[in-house]
């Protein structure tokens, strides 16, 4: 295998590291092992959301945790090239490469792909931020390089831009076993969600289920997760 199976100079380093209470780390176990009923050929996995700040990149990067933690092998993807926030988060260290330049052709796949310091967890970052990550999604090199990791990792979890802002994520979802939608509870409305739910749907995407994030709990919010990973979901989560 190339740098992905462990060369240092090809490392990521996660300063920081969220502790998840007992009621959220349960609950991406649930999540986890929802998935993992999804079945072996579900491996590709993407994540979107109606709206920005609805929680989907640390839904996304937390269950890839859980995942390591049960032993999978994991490599996350950010794939939200317009605006990332997982670098400045988790306080990861410089990279000299990323999704957009493997994208772009300017570097290798092997060059892209980062060990980090947390055990059998390895990342691809954005890399540069590109005039063009729609088209540049939308090249053949992704749906390659998708193919070609499943023989590599146990899952890949990829992380994309709310698709009710840009049509990134559906073009991802397109490439990937399936996707999965996280939504803020009473944030966004019924239409709204169904449009963003149609979107997928034209695109031809698995959606895999629908995960309630910041759910009022006794005066706190948590990240209570449902999902309904056997089709299509429409529940009455969504408000208006």
């Amino acid at each position: 295998m190339s740098n992905a199976a462990g060369d240092n100079r090809n490392l990521i380093t996660i300063n920081k590291q969220i502790t998840l209470d007992f009621r959220l780390s349960e609950a991406f176990k649930t999540l986890r092992t929802n998935i993992d009923f999804c079945g072996d050929d579900v491996k590709a996995i993407a994540f979107t959301s109606c709206v920005p700040g609805e929680g989907k990149s640390s839904v996304s990067f937390n269950l890839a945790i859980s995942m390591i933690e049960a032993g999978k092998r994991v490599l996350f993807i950010d794939a939200d090239m317009r605006k990332s926030v997982l670098n400045g988060r988790y306080q990861m260290s410089k990279t000299t490469g990323g999704l957009a330049h493997y994208l772009a052709g300017r570097k290798p796949l092997e060059e892209c792909i980062f060990t980090t310091n947390i055990p059998r967890l390895f990342l691809i970052p954005t890399g540069a931020v590109p005039p063009n990550p729609a088209e540049l999604l939308g090249v053949k090199r992704f749906a390659h390089a998708i193919d070609t990791l499943k023989d590599q990792f146990d899952y890949i979890i990829i992380d994309t831009p709310p698709l009710g802002s840009v049509i990134d994520s559906a073009i991802v979802a397109k490439q990937c076993d399936g996707v999965v939608l996280v939504m803020e509870t009473k944030t966004i409305g019924r239409n709204f969600a169904q449009r963003v739910i149609d979107q997928l749907n034209k695109a031809e995407c698995n959606i895999l289920g629908v995960v309630l994030n910041k759910v009022e709990i006794g005066g706190k919010y948590y990240g209570k997760y449902y999902g309904k990973y056997y089709g299509k979901y429409y529940g009455s989560y969504y408000g208006k």
